[in-house]
């Protein structure tokens, strides 16, 4: 199956330092969705940047609308908290 990857960033400066009770519930919704995704074998990786300026999800799909779906129905992206951006990916190496 293709793998995918997509960027995330937060809309609102000041996101990271001091995020309102609505970005907070929908990165919740987001953690959420995502940790059953990869229980479900569909996300490979995921977290945020420590520099707090982005996060990313690899994870495969049948195709790309299948991925934008997947994408698109991430909860803060649902929630206009992030914007996304989908990129075709292949994991060439995986460390231990």
């Amino acid at each position: 199956m293709p793998e995918y990857l997509y960027l995330i960033h937060p809309y609102r400066d000041g996101f990271f330092t001091n995020p309102t009770p609505e970005e907070e519930a929908a990165v919740a919704k987001h953690f959420q969705y995502l940790k059953q995704a990869a229980g479900n074998g569909v996300v490979l990786l995921a977290g945020p940047c420590l520099d707090e300026t982005f996060g990313l999800v690899v994870f495969r799909a049948e195709n790309e609308e299948a991925a934008k779906t997947f994408m698109f129905n991430d909860p803060s992206v649902k929630a206009n908290v992030m914007m996304a951006e989908l990129h075709p990916f292949r994991a060439s190496l995986i460390g231990h």
